[in-house]
């Protein structure tokens, strides 16, 4: 038996928030020592097979950590440290924000899945700003989620949207912004081809490259199309699919299910698959796939439904510390079994 998993009933005994906050302030602790390059040795998998070149940037491995747990850029070098080939920090804001009220996370420990309504809580971008070009980053590349302003007006998004790029340009390796997320008001609305030409559009101007634009699994297939459609007119480098879901499945077991807020893990991990596959039928853009990844069967499953990389958050909570070495490891198992020389080679085969 695991350590993670002997002391996780201790662990979900505590308010997940609180947990996180606990879980980060160890990780701060260690980022930066001996023990980071401790940390290194056990968890990192060092293998070429699994190496993805992507946005003029080399991926040691294609399993990255999603936009959500180190909102600050607080800890990127030490998430390295555990084996994950890319960081996505945020999502970022121009303005700096509590977020929504607390309890605003929930564990669905039987359907190993999560809510919240954190609502884009961060330090703001002039302070995440100033941490990212002050401090030591990882080698791996960096990619910074870029989120509205809650008191900013939809009709103000793009100006909001440009400050916090401005703040963090230098710093990233690519940038997504995020129209995507359930928990600011009014936000899925600028999913709308207006509303995105718009943004990305400012975006595009200002130099931000690569950049790339995250979906929600909630949209409607004509929505995605014409989504897409901006996407190929603004030539941007890429979609990160998906995020949250409002939705309940009827699968769901824990009375946690009638919170308000985005649901993440397990219960959605064969939609996000899906609206991947989909995306990557209609275009030849680079994909980075999330949703419900926890094991190296459900990533490689992402990556042949045309994922270029994958990513996580939910899956860190519930399988701990090793789980991006244990989906590198199954994923060299998998391309040995099928005969793959590469990670490369398998995204898209199953299009």
């Amino acid at each position: 038996m695991r350590l993670y998993d002997a002391t996780k009933p201790a662990l979900f005994a505590l308010p997940p928030e609180t947990i996180h906050r606990t879980t980060h302030r160890l990780l701060r602790a260690v980022q930066h020592t001996r023990l980071e390059n401790v940390l290194a040795r056990r968890y990192a998998v060092d293998d070429p097979r699994l190496c993805v070149d992507l946005f003029d940037e080399s991926f040691p491995n294609p399993v990255g950590v999603a936009a959500g747990f180190d909102k600050n850029a607080e800890i990127p070098s030490v998430l390295a440290a555990l084996g994950f080939g890319h960081v996505e920090v945020g999502g970022v804001t121009a303005e700096r924000q509590p977020g929504n009220p607390r309890p605003r996370m929930f564990r669905l420990p039987e359907d190993e899945a999560i809510i919240n309504r954190m609502g884009f809580n961060n330090h703001g971008a002039d302070a995440v700003g100033e941490r990212l070009d002050a401090g030591e980053l990882p080698d791996v590349p960096v990619g910074i989620n870029i989120g509205k302003s809650k008191s900013t007006p939809l009709a103000e998004a793009a100006e909001d949207y440009l400050y916090t790029y401005e703040r963090v340009a230098d710093a990233g390796d690519y940038f997504v912004v995020n129209v995507s997320s359930p928990n600011t008001p009014g936000l899925r609305e600028l999913q709308n081809r207006e509303s995105l030409e718009r943004i990305l559009g400012a975006l595009k101007d200002a130099g931000a490259s690569p950049l790339l634009v995250k979906f929600s699994p909630d949209l409607p297939e004509p929505a995605i199309e014409e989504a897409l459609a901006v996407v190929e007119d603004l030539e941007l480098d890429g979609v990160v699919a998906t995020n949250t879901t409002t939705e309940r499945p009827t699968s769901l077991r824990n009375p946690n299910q009638a919170e308000r807020g985005g649901l993440s893990g397990k219960p959605i991990e064969n939609r996000a698959t899906r609206t991947i596959r989909f995306v990557a039928r209609r275009t030849d853009v680079p994909i980075i796939g999330v949703g419900g990844v926890s094991d190296a069967e459900g990533a490689y499953e992402k990556i042949r439904a045309g994922a270029s990389l994958v990513q996580l958050y939910t899956g860190l909570v519930y399988e701990g510390p090793s789980v991006a070495r244990d989906i590198n490891e199954g994923l060299l198992d998998l391309l040995e079994r099928d005969g793959f020389d590469s990670v490369a080679d398998v995204v898209g085969v199953d299009l």
